[in-house]
């Protein structure tokens, strides 16, 4: 597609899309002819071919799942959290540390920087050495990559914490050509109906560890063939891996549209947009800016994680965030797909 222009694209972009090229359908419809002709309608290879798919985007080894949650499950489970103490940021969505509590573990919250929305290391650091983590969250907000990705990782790694990173928003995001789910042991991403690319409802897990991987595919699967991981059913089927494949074939087109479209038509009108640093690129799930505007998607999230949760820690930075941010919308509509 050529997004050299955007007086060729739908003017309309603020108007609610899902991220689907509707030029697509031919190919998605004979897909799912290819399951229903299968006779196999789970576990088989349009499954390996989405993962495959991921895998080449994502230059790290890939899961399906049904949900991010099953991901997210999955990791904690790998790392033993049960009765132990996970560091999550407080400027996310509810499901990062309800996953936590769900496999067993208490959960810490940390403060995010006004910058990037994202996790603080100055103050994960400094709850790390309180709260001895068995492992943490590292959220990526909006669809970049967390600015203090490699500070956060590398405690990690010389501290023995377990970094799930919350990869939920990140699609097509990259930092002088690493993706996210690289920087930890463990990515999981959303594939909810409304992010950059969606079957509906699924996740992946990536990771650069084989053994997180082995113990994810068994995990999804109830720990079949020997029971050794105690997992449940969070298995994608054929049908929504036939529509993932078509999605993340899309995807670096849909990217470098939405960033064509806020750089020519955005960019010029909000000086007060969240600024990324050389070599980055954002899937935009989300176009942030430091104010309020009368017509925003809301906020990335209205109320942070703790303020729901009744904690009574304090975290100036991720109050200040909630207060005083706003998304403008955004929304995949390439002018030859729109009805």
């Amino acid at each position: 597609m050529n997004t050299a222009s955007t007086t060729e694209m739908v003017p309309d972009f603020s108007r609610f899309a899902i991220g689907f090229d509707h030029r697509d359908r031919a190919r998605l419809h004979a897909l799912i002819d290819e399951v229903l002709d299968s006779q196999r309608w789970s576990e088989a290879s349009m499954n390996q071919r989405f993962e495959g798919a991921w895998e080449d985007w994502n230059e790290v080894p890939a899961v399906a799942l049904s949900s991010w949650a099953g991901g997210a499950i999955a990791a904690l489970h790998f790392a033993g959290v049960q009765g132990e103490t996970v560091l999550c940021p407080s400027n996310t969505f509810m499901a990062t540390p309800l996953a936590a509590i769900r496999a067993g573990a208490r959960v810490e919250f940390v403060d995010c920087n006004r910058e990037d929305l994202c996790m603080s290391f100055a103050d994960f650091e400094a709850k790390a050495e309180r709260h001895r983590p068995r492992a943490a969250f590292l959220v990526h907000i909006g669809g970049h990559i967390a600015f203090e990705s490699e500070q956060i990782a590398e405690y990690c790694r010389q501290h023995g914490i377990f970094l799930i990173e919350d990869c939920a928003h990140a699609h097509g995001a990259s930092w002088n050509g690493r993706k996210p789910g690289s920087y930890g042991d463990a990515g999981v991403f959303s594939l909810y109906a409304t992010k950059t690319i969606s079957t509906g409802e699924g996740g992946v897990l990536v990771s650069t560890r084989p053994e997180v991987v082995e113990h994810a595919r068994a995990f999804r699967n109830y720990g079949k063939p020997d029971y050794n991981v105690q997992g449940l059913n969070f298995r994608m089927s054929e049908i929504t891996a036939a529509l993932g494949l078509v999605q993340i074939e899309r995807m670096p087109e849909i990217v470098s549209w939405k960033n064509a479209v806020a750089r020519e038509q955005l960019d010029p009108t909000y000086a007060s947009r969240l600024e990324l640093p050389d070599g980055m690129v954002s899937g935009l799930y989300k176009y942030v800016v430091f104010d309020w505007i009368e017509r925003s998607t809301g906020r990335v999230y209205d109320e942070p994680c703790h303020r729901i949760m009744g904690s009574d820690v304090e975290l100036p930075n991720t109050d200040w965030v909630a207060r005083n941010h706003s998304c403008v919308p955004l929304y995949y509509r390439p002018s030859d797909t729109t009805a």
